[in-house]
Parts: C-alpha cells; structure tokens; sequence
C-alpha cells in the first residue's frame, strides 16, 4: 500500500528516468526478528535485477532492541530540565518531551546534551537553527518520541535510531545482490538516507523516496523497492 494520508503516483521521473516505489507490506516486527530473515520472507519474493531496496530506520531499530517503553524509563531530574528548552517543530515531538530527552541523555551522555542545549540556546539569541542536533549528534536527531508510531505497542515507546545503519546496509547489499539504502522520511518533506550501501547515490535516494511512498501511519510497509521502468 502507497502512503495512505497521500495520492501518490507510485511512478516518479528523476533525469528523464522513471522509476517505480513499491512498498512492501509486513507483518509488525519485534526485538526477536533478524532483519536479514525479514528480507529473505518479505523483499526477496518481490526484488527483480536491478532494483535498490529501501529500508525505514524506525522497523530497523525495533529488531535491534532500540525500542524502550516509556514505562520502563526513569526520567532524571537533567531531562525533566532540559526538554522544556527544546524548539516545537512541524514534523513531531522529538526530543520536547521527557521520555525522548531520556534517551537523548542515555544515548549520548549528559555532558554532550548539555553542551547541546547550551549550544542551543546560543542559536536561538543569534538566530541559528539546529546547533542542538548539530552538537548532539545523529543518534539524537533519530530518536522518536512516544506517541509517533500509530502501530501498538510501539505508540507507547521512544524508539532510539538504529544502530550502525551503513553497515547493515552494506551487509544486505552483500546478501541479497543489490543497493540497499537505510532512510529517515516523514511527511511533510525530510528525508535523508542514513545508511546506504557502496555506490549508492545519496542525492538519489533522497529525491526518488522525498515523498514518503512508504507513509507513517499504519500501513506496515518498511520495505520499498525501487525499480527502473
């Protein structure tokens, strides 16, 4: 199923080439699941010469055990502090909220997100944005606040990002013979390609995937194909 909340042509024209998204639908995945087996079930059925996988780093994350329950967090008084200083954004909650800041804080450390927020609040008085993230690192720009998965139990979870996204990427290209790209996209524009195989075009994947063909909601596709038609 194509992103539901948009009508999407599933055919895009990149340089005068069109190419096909197809996502491909799931069941919903656990800490329990390998996710080379999950391709070998779900992708490799579907994967024709020639066509690069696309990975969603959230699904990636939860088979590596980096979806924490909010529940079972216990918020330090440095969180409870310093999430009440981060900007409101369009596209979700991220780090404003005392779960996700965390996990910011367990991810990278207290002093990084301190230095962070203090970096931060620089931005703000000389009207820089990003110093936060820029200084945090990654790992903090990918945490997802609870409440952004619509799909239970992980509605009730922060899911931190995925671990070491360019080399899983590199070790599916070498198992299943073709690109493979681990990507961070959401509905109103950003996308980046946060892990990829050896020769796969940043810039590409980015614009082939700008729409979301995949979607956030409850579709279960976190797998997409792109092919060259």
């Amino acid at each position: 199923m194509m992103n539901k909340s948009k009508n999407l042509d599933p055919v895009v024209t990149i340089n005068g080439q069109r190419f096909e998204r197809i996502p491909v639908e799931t069941r919903i995945f656990t800490p329990d699941d390998d996710i080379r087996e999950l391709v070998r079930e779900y992708a490799l059925p579907h994967i024709q010469p020639g066509d690069i996988l696309s990975l969603s780093e959230s699904p990636l994350a939860i088979t590596q055990g980096r979806a924490i329950p909010v529940s079972e967090l216990h918020i330090t008084p440095l969180a409870n502090i310093l999430w009440r200083f981060v900007a409101k954004v369009p596209y979700g909650i991220g780090l404003r909220a005392p779960a996700s800041m965390q996990c910011a804080i367990d991810e990278c450390g207290a002093p990084r997100i301190i230095l962070a927020a203090l970096a931060g609040g620089l931005g703000k008085l000389i009207r820089v944005k990003g110093l936060f993230y820029k200084v945090a690192g990654m790992q903090a720009a990918l945490i997802d606040a609870a409440e952004t998965s619509v799909v239970p139990p992980y509605n009730h979870t922060v899911i931190k990002g995925p671990l070491h996204p360019e080399q899983v990427a590199q070790e599916l290209s070498d198992e299943f013979g073709l690109p493979v790209a681990v990507m961070d996209i959401n509905d109103i524009g950003g996308c980046w390609m946060i892990g990829g195989s050896k020769g796969l075009s940043k810039h590409f994947m980015e614009t082939v995937m700008g729409d979301n063909p995949q979607g956030q909601d409850d579709e279960l596709t976190p797998f997409c194909l792109i092919r060259k038609v």
